[in-house]
């Protein structure tokens, strides 16, 4: 039998809940869905308007791992559902718009990652993001000071920067903006990338080659182009142990002298949220995005 709960009026199937999905900590897709529905509260107006790509992972992180963008089969028809233009024609894609279209989403066991703009502005940046991922052996320390220097440069032109971890190894730098094409906006972070590059040789590189990669931080500018997502803050990442893409402070950033400090799994969220509400709370809000220069 597959466990029906009423979440908002709304009939969802939450199925397996005993189900380990990360066997390195025994964390089950019942607390997954729990996980979910206690940070709903800041997770749903990041992902709110955003279309949004699944990375599913249903066996847990060492099972089969499927991207899909387009809408799964069997979505409920309740569940909002828009068209979004891409180069090879028209697709349906889901908007996570409320708790139970949340529910229903975390059901199917899945990263939540989105694109930097909004349904009603494809192709328009409200969002820049520098996705800082480091090569063995730099860690997230590395990261965390080409994050710093990122932070001030951006502060020259006038743009505040916000950071969460990745979920994964590196992290993530966030920059509400005012609205601007896709491609203005990855023109402006690649000409930030080449520049820290210039300034951090040993540290920096801005390239994707994989060869110039090992002990330097990859400054990945190229998720700002439209047709490219990055995992939505406080996703959990389908990783050996429940990670978060979870939001920190500068404070941390700048006192993080192990990979350790910043590897937040979702037990580790409760807590945070009540310390710190949501420290990405100021992307939501227009009235803080600067106009790149």
């Amino acid at each position: 039998m597959t466990p029906i709960t009423e979440v908002e009026g709304r009939r969802v199937a939450l199925s397996n809940l005993d189900k380990v999905l990360y066997p390195a900590t025994g964390f089950t897709k019942g607390e997954v869905l729990h996980y979910y529905a206690t940070t709903a509260a800041v997770l749903l107006p990041h992902l709110r308007d955003r279309p949004v790509s699944f990375l599913r992972y249903p066996d847990g992180p060492d099972g089969q791992l499927f991207f899909t963008k387009n809408v799964p089969p069997g979505t409920p028809d309740w569940v909002t559902t828009a068209e979004v233009p891409r180069s090879e024609g028209p697709a349906r894609m889901v908007l996570v718009q409320d708790l139970a279209s949340l529910m229903w989403a975390a059901n199917l066991v899945t990263e939540f990652h989105t694109p930097q703009w909004v349904i009603g502005a494809p192709g328009l940046a409200d969002r820049l993001v520098f996705d800082l991922d480091p090569g063995a052996p730099a860690t997230v320390v590395e990261c965390c000071e080409v994050a710093v220097w990122l932070r001030e440069r951006l502060a020259a032109d006038g743009i505040e920067a916000y950071v969460k971890t990745s979920g994964a190894k590196g992290l993530h730098l966030l920059a509400g903006v005012e609205p601007v094409s896709s491609e203005r906006a990855v023109e402006y972070a690649k000409e930030l990338a080449v520049e820290a590059e210039k300034v951090m040789p040993r540290l920096v590189v801005h390239r994707m080659t994989r060869s110039l990669r090992p002990g330097k931080v990859f400054v990945d500018w190229s998720q700002n182009a439209a047709r490219k997502t990055t995992a939505t803050p406080y996703t959990l990442r389908a990783r050996s142990e429940p990670t978060v893409s979870a939001p920190v402070t500068w404070e941390e950033i700048e006192a993080c002298r192990s990979p350790r400090q910043l590897a937040l799994l979702a037990p580790d969220m409760g807590p945070r949220l009540r310390d710190h509400g949501d420290l990405l709370a100021p992307l939501l809000g227009p009235e803080r995005a600067a106009p790149l220069p």
